[in-house]
């Protein structure tokens, strides 16, 4: 593993390639963002974004996914991985919102976590990315990107991906890094020809 200082060098090499990219799923309000990264769960935000559009128009609130059924949300959904289990979190979660949070989307990780379908790495995007409170969520490119760049220990789990690079960078870089990572994951540090050595030093 490097040092701390030369894992900070490699990560902050990282954000300047990348210093203002942000998330490419479409949502107008942080409803629609909880409902989009609970249904970007092992599928492409590409795909997510196909389905939202008709979705959010037919279910533009917590209280009409609450008042519907997973059944009748499937058909929306269902081009998307595990449809059928995320409809059903999707309708759960929506009645928890109208329930216990009078149908505003909480903005901390112990009520948001309460919520069905929504692990660690979702409740981390919506504090980064709905309320701009410092966050780093792990996902498939975060993970192989710094286990490729040894960051972090090759067995490293994502709670522990996010202990150390939290440690390694200041706060303020947290959310940021989280998009440069994916999209240097996406673009240069890819799993079959990474092209690393040409853009860091």
């Amino acid at each position: 593993m490097n040092s701390k200082e030369k894992s900070r060098d490699i990560l902050e090499q990282i954000i300047a390639i990348y210093p203002d990219v942000k998330t490419i799923l479409k949502y107008s309000n942080t409803f629609e963002l909880l409902v989009a990264v609970m249904l970007s769960a092992q599928t492409t935000d590409i795909a997510v974004n196909k389905v939202t559009g008709a979705l959010f128009e037919r279910f533009p609130t917590p209280l009409a996914f609450a008042e519907s059924s997973p059944e009748e949300i499937e058909p929306y959904i269902k081009s998307i991985g595990l449809y059928r289990n995320k409809a059903k979190h999707l309708y759960i979660c929506a009645n928890q919102l109208v329930r216990d949070f009078n149908s505003e989307v909480p903005s901390n990780r112990k009520d948001l976590e309460s919520l069905a379908g929504v692990g660690r790495k979702t409740a981390n995007v919506l504090l980064s990315v709905g309320f701009n409170i410092p966050a780093f969520p792990v996902d498939t490119h975060v993970s192989r990107v710094c286990k490729h760049h040894n960051i972090v220990p090759q067995n490293a789990t994502p709670l522990e991906i996010e202990k150390i690079v939290t440690g390694i960078l200041p706060e303020e870089l947290w959310n940021q890094a989280h998009y440069s990572i994916i999209f240097f994951g996406r673009n240069i540090c890819s799993p079959r020809n990474p092209k690393c050595d040409e853009y860091l030093h």
